[in-house]
């Protein structure tokens, strides 16, 4: 890394103008990758800087030559290191001129770009054979910095590993700088065929295949070795003898068990990838092949349409490890990292389909181990007319004459695609080679939805249905297949998503039932009336539960009480008129009557003698209703600042959100009127103990008839302006006037309610601002509001277990029968004829245009490992959906004989019968899910189940479910008996893999599932 310091050095200018020069030079210079820069010592740059700046280039404080000595440990003569080495190549001197370990910038060394440090040079010469320190900027994850302190790397031929040389290279080199040091260093004849390894242990080396890559990217690091191996006369290479390539060769007493029942590790997101390495693994031709290590006499690193074998190899360590017998769990990183590197769709850690990853490694495998290795041009002909046989031959020997590897000889068949034109009738026959079958599912045009009914009737327990709707219907046809269950018209539902205690979404009734799941909680709420409209009489209100916590959190900069949603959340139509705090505390709590119980007469009373201090805190409230304590004591409960404070459940507890305080009269006797209310007046106030439990019941919080009263929307909403109860609420409550004349002498205070209201956002959380100037909701949207629970309260009237009951309806009894269709019903889809779609035309040679022709596949012939890929992701113009549908698949003589044209069996062909040897399978939809597999071991005739790191015995019964997604056949002329004997049940696992979709957990990163907390009564 060094640069020549035999630069001669040229009069220097001015001093004002080396000043200049090489200050513009270190303010203009931005650190780029790939560029170099120079470290000076510390010292001798101030100096120079002095120097310059004194003006007098006869000033004692002249610097000399560039003198970087203190930067080094030790330095040896010229004669030594010529001595030691005849090889004058710059990265081999820092051997002599060690840097110090742990130098600082700006206080050891000074960084200056390579066009100042050329005219310091030329200026003042270096000493001599001292090196100049060159270092690269290299681009490290994060940042870009000067690389001070480069890699130290050893050298060595693989022919003589005793013989190391230790050399310095920068992490922004490439490895085919490494190569040409190498190839001069040890004299390696021009033009001979190498390769380069990298170990960083004894028993661990890994190839550097592209030298094109930085050092950094290649991972190498200081104290690594770098060995170089060159081909044999014979073509092979050195290290294919087993000397120094052993893979983490573990101890004689290490784990040794049933060779290829090995986990292979999440990476994150990678379940995709190991449900199709899985399957792979466990199908025994392709996995002996790569046991026997024969891929390497057959990698081709020239073919342009591979990897340059790196797939292949990457793939072969990961089998050899799996079937070694000494792993639990395998870690595919390396594995990953190279398909993420040929594919790009692959990198990162997002989820994917392991049948596109499955394709991709049978194509990558397939031109790595292509024994072709220069691809001729070959014209493909067309049928006309001759016989079918003629032409598939024909048809074969062309593939096989451009692919010849074990992919085409283990699961390549071919097809016979016949196109007839509309327009002439043109028959057009090919064959064409395949990889797997990709065969379609019939598609059902209805859907099974099950949600729960709420009904308007308060001490009605919610209700589960299960629906048949149309797929792609709208969310008016579930309301309407409710409707004919319940008799509730379908204009009087309204549709909501719950999730997490709160409304993830209401629907329209015009909306797409595509944009519920399956696994949503949907709610259908009836209404008192049809369809509310905007402007209308009345309005649809969202109605959260909350809890307050005992303690106020005074880390938000308030000291404000917390809240947390619990509970379902309802939907009511509340006609505007009725808008009011105290008409909307009655209307909930008589809508929440079943499960919430109304205090009796002696847990209402409270006793007299409140002192001014509570009655004082009580006057300032305007966030509150009424205090939610409830003594069980019966002592007179002070009234605390939490009801001054009903926020969100994120605790920013707004304190400006005002509330109403309904009144009563001081005496029925004596009204005052509002403007003439007394302080004592606004007090809310509550009768003593003459007053009944049915005067509670009834006329708590009561709603003012006349057209004072206090409304949400109205200006005057927590003002405390009390009104005179008009003759009409006396008679709605007659228990009231039974008493009026007991009133008359009674001393009044503070009656309780069970809980505040509030008004809150979508989240169910309060905003700053909400409420202000009187307004709590703005009529033009959806108004959420909710109701704030005090923990004692809610202990003592809120019934937890009756809440979370639900009953189900008949037709949740009745087994839902999930679609299911044979296998051979797919296969027959498949074969069926299609006309083209108009992306898709056919060019006719005979009408000289592309033509929407009908098409026809056929099975000409079978591979011996057969790939069947079940379409259960379906995508169309208007849809996007997965299909849950059961194919019932055999796992044993899965018979295609009355399929295939080219009949076997009767003139030495192969027979047409397969048995079930893997199945990777796919749980969860569209959006998120999780990748398990099912697979057979060759050697004991064991079924197992992989789930990523976690492998368990798997039962034959369980295979077949609607998880199921890709599906591997092995011809039986071709599999080979078992050589151990089954593992005994006493030895299988405690706990079998589940064959329940929903008892099956996503990937963390991939999505979650939410779950509705209720009780079947």
């Amino acid at each position: 890394m060094a640069a020549s310091t035999s630069a001669a050095v040229t009069e220097p200018p001015g001093l004002e103008t080396q000043r200049k020069e090489i200050e513009s030079l270190l303010q203009g210079h931005e650190l780029r990758a790939g560029d170099t820069w120079y470290l000076v010592e510390r010292r001798w740059y101030e100096q120079w800087k002095e120097y310059v700046e004194t003006g007098d280039q006869n000033s004692s404080s002249f610097p000399g030559q560039i003198d970087n000595t203190d930067l080094f440990e030790e330095i040896e003569t010229h004669q030594t290191r010529q001595h030691s080495s005849s090889l004058q190549l710059s990265n081999f001197e820092l051997d002599s001129y060690h840097l110090k370990e742990r130098l600082v910038e700006n206080e050891d060394f000074v960084l200056v770009p390579a066009e100042a440090w050329h005219k310091l040079l030329s200026w003042y010469g270096m000493v001599d054979d001292q090196p100049a320190l060159a270092r690269k900027v290299v681009d490290l994850p994060s940042t870009v910095k000067v690389e001070v302190y480069p890699v130290e790397i050893f050298l060595c031929l693989h022919s003589n590993m005793e013989n190391v040389v230790k050399a310095h290279f920068s992490r922004a080199d490439h490895i085919y700088t490494i190569q040409k040091v190498m190839m001069k260093q040890f004299e390696v004849v021009e033009g001979a065929e190498t390769r380069l390894w990298m170990k960083s242990s004894d028993t661990s080396c890994e190839r550097l295949r592209n030298i094109h890559i930085t050092v950094l990217d290649s991972c190498l690091s200081s104290g690594m070795t770098v060995i170089m191996e060159m081909r044999n006369a014979d073509g092979t290479w050195p290290s294919s003898r087993p000397q120094i390539m052993r893979n983490s060769v573990e101890d004689q007493d290490s784990y040794r068990g049933q060779p290829g029942v090995c986990g292979l590790t999440n990476l994150g997101n990678t379940c995709f990838m190991n449900s199709a390495l899985q399957c792979l693994s466990n199908t025994p031709p392709l996995t002996e092949y790569f046991l026997r290590s024969a891929y390497l006499e057959e990698l081709n690193f020239t073919n342009p349409l591979g990897m340059k074998g790196e797939i292949a190899e990457a793939y072969a360590d990961v089998v050899k490890q799996m079937w070694s017998g000494r792993h639990y769990s395998v870690v595919p990183r390396i594995f990953k990292t190279k398909v993420g590197h040929f594919a790009s769709q692959f990198l990162g850690y997002q989820q994917h389909d392991s049948q596109e990853l499955l394709s991709f490694l049978l194509d990558g495998l397939h031109e790595d181990l292509n024994r072709v290795k220069n691809k001729e041009y070959i014209e493909l002909k067309d049928a006309n007319g001759r016989p079918d046989q003629e032409v598939a031959e024909e048809a074969w020997r062309n593939h096989r004459r451009r692919n010849d590897s074990v992919i085409v000889d283990t699961f390549h068949g071919l097809f016979k695609s016949t196109l007839v034109c509309p327009e002439c009738c043109k028959v057009s026959v090919t064959f064409d080679p395949f990889c797997y079958l990709s065969v379609p599912l019939p598609v059902s045009k209805d859907r099974v939805m099950e949600i729960f009914f709420v009904s308007l009737d308060p001490v009605a327990k919610p209700v589960q249905h299960r629906l048949v709707v149309p797929k792609a219907g709208k969310v008016f046809d579930l309301c309407s297949a409710l409707s004919e269950m319940t008799n509730v018209p379908a204009n009087q539902m309204v549709v909501a998503d719950v999730f997490n205690h709160r409304f993830y979404k209401i629907y329209h009734a015009d909306e797409s039932l595509s944009c519920i799941l399956d696994r949503d909680d949907i709610f259908v709420y009836e209404l008192s009336s049809g369809s509310v409209e905007e402007d209308g009489d009345e309005v649809v209100l969202a109605l959260y539960l909350r809890e307050r916590s005992h303690y106020r959190d005074y880390g938000s900069g308030s000291s404000s009480y917390g809240t947390s949603l619990f509970g379902h959340p309802l939907l009511m139509a509340v006609p505007r008129g009725q808008c009011t705090r105290d008409a909307l505390y009655h209307l909930f709590l008589q809508r929440l009557e079943r499960y919430v119980r109304p205090p009796d007469l002696s847990e209402e009373v409270e006793e007299e003698g409140e002192d001014d201090d509570d009655e004082e805190l009580y006057k300032t409230q305007t966030n509150g209703v009424s205090d939610g304590d409830c003594e069980d004591d019966g002592e007179r409960p002070r009234t605390s600042e939490r009801d001054n404070h009903c926020d969100g459940g994120h605790g920013d507890g707004q304190a400006d959100v005002p509330a109403v305080t309904q009144t009563w009269p001081e005496s029925a006797q004596n009204p005052k009127s509002a403007g003439q209310a007394s302080a004592e007046d606004q007090d809310s106030i509550e009768l003593r103990a003459g007053c009944s439990t049915d005067d509670i019941a009834s006329a708590s919080y009561r709603a003012s008839a006349d057209a004072s009263s206090t409304s949400l929307t109205d200006s005057q909403q927590g003002s405390g302006c009390q009104q005179q109860p008009s003759k009409t609420e006396s008679d709605c409550c007659p228990q009231v006037n039974e008493r009026q004349a007991k009133r008359k002498g009674c001393e009044f205070r503070r009656r309780k309610l069970l809980f505040t209201i509030q008004a809150v956002n979508s989240n169910g959380t309060t905003e700053r601002g909400m409420g202000e100037d009187g307004s709590a909701f703005s009529f033009s949207s959806q108004p959420y509001v909710a109701i704030d629970w005090d923990p004692d309260m809610k202990k003592k009237y809120y019934n937890e277990n009756e809440a979370e009951k639900y009953v189900k309806h008949q037709s949740m009894e009745v087994p839902h029968q999930q679609t299911t269709v044979q296998l051979q019903e797919c296969i027959e889809l498949f074969t069926t004829v299609e006309t083209l779609e108009e992306e898709n035309p056919w060019y006719c040679p005979t009408c000289k245009k592309h033509q929407l022709a009908t098409k026809k596949l056929d099975l000409w012939s079978l591979p011996e490992v057969l790939i069947i890929h079940l379409k259960r992701f379906s995508y169309t113009k208007y849809s996007r959906e997965k299909l849950d549908i059961i194919v019932d698949f055999p796992l044993r003589h899965l018979d295609f004989s009355g399929f295939l044209l080219k009949k076997a069996g009767t003139n030495g062909e192969p027979p047409s019968r397969y048995d079930l040897i893997a199945v990777s399978n796919h749980y969860g939809g569209l959006r998120d899910g999780h990748y398990t597999s099912y697979a057979w071991n060759k050697d004991n005739g064991q079924w197992y189940y992989f789930d990523d790191s976690k492998v368990t015995y798997a039962k034959e019964e369980q295979i077949v479910t609607n998880a199921a997604y890709l599906l591997f056949y092995h011809r039986q002329d071709k599999i080979r008996q078992p050589t151990l004997p089954a593992p005994s049940d006493s030895s299988s696992p405690p706990s079998q893999p589940a064959n329940d979709v929903t008892s099956l957990k996503y990937d963390a990163m991939e999505g979650t599932t939410s779950c509705v907390n209720m009780e079947t009564d």
